[in-house]
Formats: structure tokens, sequence, C-alpha cells
């Protein structure tokens, strides 16, 4: 049952995150990066499950994260030279730092969440 809902709710989420970045520049990488675990997710609903597509999806993720993380104005720079100012005061991200950040927390979540299916499903 758990998994069920973790996965309903998951399917949802990244379908949402797909959404709002449909009008960034980059929307082709990020409508991909959400919208391939929604789809996973959305298939696990139905027991559907792929244990080897989770393990490469989200090593590709963590490994885009931890570039994301080191880049110039990345998730270090954000904490080590802005000392780490809220990313939610505004939907808009006016600092390169901001929008870096929360690239960077959402290739978490997806690695996070694809990890569970992972270890829950094989």
């Amino acid at each position: 049952m758990f998994l069920l809902i973790f996965n309903i709710l998951f399917c949802i989420a990244f379908i949402g995150f797909a959404w709002v970045n449909l009008n960034d520049k980059d929307a082709w990488l990020w409508v991909s990066i959400y919208g391939i675990p929604a789809i996973l997710c959305g298939l696990a609903v139905f027991h559907r499950y792929f244990p080897g597509t989770y393990l490469v999806i989200a090593a590709l993720c963590f490994g885009y994260a931890v570039s994301i993380f080191f880049s110039k104005d990345g998730v270090k720079d954000w904490i080590q030279k802005y000392n780490a100012p809220s990313l939610v005061e505004s939907m808009k991200a006016s600092k390169p730092y901001i929008e870096k950040a929360r690239e960077f927390f959402g290739l978490l979540i997806v690695v996070a969440v694809l990890l569970v299916n992972y270890f829950i499903t094989r």
C-alpha cells in the first residue's frame, strides 16, 4: 500500500514539476528529467517495475546534480559565497544560483524516489 500511494503522489508531483518547466529555455531537458520518473512512477502504480531503469536514470541525475553542485554559481557557491539565502522568496529565479540550487534539489528528489522504487521492488 505504501508503494502505491508513494508512486501516485510522485507521479503527480513530477507531472507538476515538468509542467512548470515548460516555459524554460531548456524545457526539453527538464521536462525529460521529470517526465521520465513520472512515467516510471505511473507504471509502478500498475505493478510495472523497471529496477535497471531506476538505477540508470538515478545515476544520470545524480551525476548531473554533482556537476551543478560544483559549477560556477552552483550549490557550493550558493552556500559558501552567498551564505545560502532563501530559494523560495520568489518564483522567478533572479540570480543564477537560485536556478541551479533549485535544479540540484529537484534532481535529488528524482534520485531519492527512483532509489526507493529500486530497493522496494528488486
